[in-house]
């Protein structure tokens, strides 16, 4: 498989403070790949980047063989990234259908977009159902789902996720992995920041352990969840094992 997209040793941050000190990685045409890590550890920022939010100090971002490390994120929303950010960020004054019709918004096909909207509302009906409610109002997990699909909606070549089940029930975070790893069979490359580490590593094909703005591990999901000190520091293993024995 050929690599969809390239980080090269990116460095980037805010002001003064580096976030990011060299992060490298890839992912593949058709791949779900994870970030995980703890909170600080860049992972974030390394999204912001690569969607042209903050600009790189350093380093390459190779996208489909193209350079666009320092493009503004428009741009690169228009090359086929798409970003859903944490936090469920939908317009909330406005109707399910209205959030949807923004995330078409750099389409030129609006008959398409329309028959769109109708085909992922006839497949999650609880957008159809809400079409015309107030995003406002919707459940966390429906807001979510709404956030998603607004991502879908520019037919993204590579879809990034920042923290999609962040608050939600149990019960919702397995339907958001469902949607997650059903985008991936559709053909969907997909890029997820999760701190469910365990559900992001079992939707996943590899993974990237990020601490302290750098990778300090990675691999393919497989190892990535055996692996002792990722289930320490990630898993909730361990700890307990620790007690018990002592």
């Amino acid at each position: 498989k050929q690599a969809m997209l390239i980080l090269r040793a990116i460095q980037a941050g805010y002001g003064n403070i580096r976030a990011l000190k060299g992060v490298s990685l890839h992912v593949n045409d058709g791949e779900i790949v994870t970030l995980i890590g703890p909170n600080g550890a860049g992972k974030s920022t390394t999204l912001k980047t690569i969607s042209g939010i903050i600009k790189p100090i350093k380093g390459q971002i190779i996208f489909e063989k193209e350079e666009i490390g320092g493009q503004s994120a428009e741009e690169i929303v228009q090359r086929g990234i798409s970003q859903v950010p944490e936090g469920r960020r939908v317009f909330r004054t406005m109707t399910v259908k209205a959030n949807l019709e923004m995330g078409a918004f750099i389409r030129q096909d609006r008959e398409r977009v329309k028959r769109e909207i109708d085909e992922y509302c006839m497949r999650f009906p609880v957008l159809g159902q809400r079409s015309n409610q107030l995003a406002g109002t919707l459940s966390g997990g429906e807001q979510q789902l709404l956030a998603m699909v607004r991502g879908l909606m520019s037919r993204p070549r590579l879809l990034i996720l920042d923290e999609p089940s962040m608050g939600l029930a149990p019960k919702l975070v397995k339907e958001i992995f469902e949607i997650i790893t059903g985008l991936r069979e559709e053909g969907t490359t997909i890029l997820l920041i999760e701190q469910n580490a365990r559900a992001a590593l079992k939707a996943a094909d590899r993974g990237y352990v990020l601490e302290t703005g750098k990778v300090v591990l990675q691999g393919k999901s497989e190892y990535l969840l055996n692996h002792t000190e990722v289930q320490r520091a990630y898993l909730g293993k361990g700890y307990r094992e620790v007690w018990e024995n002592g």
